[in-house]
């Protein structure tokens, strides 16, 4: 380590204690990842099996992982200067030959998806491993990083040449060597391990781009909802219930996270002592979180496009799974930004969970309206909590 400041190099941003502004060219690249949350959607409502299921969770890890490793990335570095702006295009570019290879990464572009991903995560780090140089403080931690994820590579492209069941096991080891080693600091012999204290990360913003991928996908679950209703041959009134009972419901998840506990988040990662451990944790927990919006457009298109039909084993699974896992992660999320595990989560999951033997007796869109009117439920106990909470923070009035 030497006493090189990492504000000296030129292609990092200047931390002059501000909030460091998301640019447009972040939100550029993340149309890439609209797309690809899109296919892993679509790809689960085709295939909704157990190993439909387990193929879709190991794709969105690396979908996810890709989105995330490039967040920490550009929190560092400044994507306006013209090295880091190419090299998110390239990103991007690469990233668009990934997502369109979702559909048959377990078929017959399986090494196309991996090369397009081992290419997204491995040329990023070894680029800005190259561009920091040997002696810049945030070297040691890209080096250590670019070997895990050369570990992760072998696995990735060694998937790809294997049957459909050891492919998932490979890519599945993969998915955790990427996701696991920065718990741990990246630890690799000879370079040690990187501590959480040293990952210079501006809180802030790192919580802002969570925030905007949350976006991206309810966004993705209203454009599924409208791509479906726009399909229908026919508007009648079960179609619009079944419209209303997924707009709320996507409405209820939107609010359990920006209505309640989204500034509060902001506020617990910029005040802490370590942001990047608490930036990890975010990152861990987005991934749940994000999954289980991506679960439940998938019920939702099941109750727009056959709201009368009578509920499968998958079906039924599947609309409580995805509120369900929406709902732990956000526990788990307000966990960290509160210290306490909400109740109005607990209690949902547990409501969800036995609605499970009861959607074998009802229809579709009478099981959308029961899921639905759960995640109402909890919104309405999250606000009002936070009304309790405001008015405890409200300064007293002034007696004359």
């Amino acid at each position: 380590m030497t006493d090189q400041s990492p504000d000296q190099h030129p292609l990092l941003r200047r931390r002059d204690g501000h909030h460091a502004r998301v640019t447009f060219e972040e939100l550029f690249f993340d149309l890439v990842y609209v797309f690809a949350v899109t296919q892993l959607s679509h790809e689960l409502l085709h295939n909704l099996t157990l190993t439909g299921v387990v193929q879709t969770l190991i794709l969105w890890f690396a979908v996810w992982l890709g989105w995330q490793y490039t967040c920490w990335v550009t929190n560092w570095f400044d994507p306006e200067t013209p090295r880091i702006r190419s090299m998110l295009f390239a990103l991007m570019l690469a990233g668009l030959v990934m997502a369109s290879a979702l559909p048959e990464a377990f078929g017959e572009r399986a090494l196309i998806f991996a090369l397009a991903y081992v290419a997204i995560q491995v040329g990023r780090t070894a680029y800005i491993a190259w561009e920091l140089g040997a002696d810049h403080p945030l070297s040691a931690n890209y080096r250590r990083m670019l070997g895990w994820l050369m570990i992760s590579a072998m696995f990735w492209i060694a998937g790809a040449f294997a049957e459909s069941w050891m492919r998932g096991v490979l890519w599945g080891v993969a998915v955790a060597c990427e996701y696991v080693s920065p718990m741990f600091g990246f630890p690799l012999p000879r370079l040690g391990r990187s501590k959480t204290s040293d990952w210079t990360i501006e809180g802030g913003h790192l919580a802002e781009r969570c925030q905007l991928f949350v976006i991206v996908a309810l966004g993705e679950t209203l454009l599924a909802t409208g791509a479906t209703m726009a399909g229908a041959k026919t508007w009648d009134m079960s179609i619009l219930s079944a419209l209303l009972a997924t707009f709320l419901g996507t409405l209820a998840m939107w609010w359990l996270y920006f209505g309640t506990s989204s500034k509060d988040a902001t506020e617990t990662i910029v005040r802490s002592a370590d942001p990047g451990r608490i930036g990890a944790y975010f990152h861990y927990i987005h991934a749940i979180l994000v999954a289980g919006i991506i679960a439940t457009a998938v019920g939702n298109d099941l109750v727009l496009a056959h709201p009368h039909d009578p509920l499968k084993t998958a079906y039924a699974l599947i609309l409580s799974a995805g509120p369900v896992v929406y709902l732990l992660g956000s526990a788990v999320y307000k966990r960290i930004v509160y210290g306490v595990v909400p109740a109005s989560h607990v209690a949902g999951v547990v409501a969800l969970l036995l609605l499970i033997p009861v959607a074998f007796t009802v229809d579709l869109l009478t099981m959308g309206w029961l899921t639905t009117i759960v995640m109402l439920a909890v919104g309405s106990w999250e606000a009002r909590l936070l009304r309790r909470r405001l008015l405890s923070d409200a300064p007293a009035p002034t007696v004359h």
